[in-house]
């Protein structure tokens, strides 16, 4: 089995990236990953734009994976900033992970979300506590 297929087993525990919002794994790395997002009306929120719970989510699960996959001890979210930067243009959400720090209780990680046209959709810093 390959890491993103175990990486995709391991995950579809967590129901509702997987299931309630659709986001799927496209790559995993060593305190990386990358998913993707096709957007559908579940997606929006009253005025018809992508609800920002969504783009969090995505970070979120992106981080988890990241930290998680692999890992020796797992890895759960300490504190998060989100600046929205656009609202997507395209029909589909990409988000990637780059490890910032790595220390032996905390890590730092930015996730960048950019949509199928290349628009800058959001960047989130994300602190994590390794247990």
């Amino acid at each position: 089995m390959s890491d993103l297929e175990e990486a995709r087993a391991f995950f579809a525990n967590d129901r509702y990236a997987s299931e309630a919002t659709g986001i799927v794994i496209e790559e995993v790395g060593e305190h990386y990953a990358k998913c993707s997002l096709k957007l559908d009306g579940r997606h929006l929120n009253a005025v018809g734009h992508v609800m920002g719970a969504v783009v969090y989510t995505m970070a979120d699960f992106t981080f988890a994976v990241s930290t998680n996959f692999k890992a020796e001890r797992p890895t759960v979210t300490n504190a998060a900033q989100i600046s929205y930067l656009n609202s997507p243009k395209g029909d589909t959400l990409y988000s990637e992970s780059r490890l910032l720090k790595d220390g032996h209780r905390i890590c730092f990680y930015e996730i960048r979300v950019r949509d199928s046209e290349g628009v800058d959709v959001a960047v989130i810093s994300m602190n994590g506590y390794h247990i």
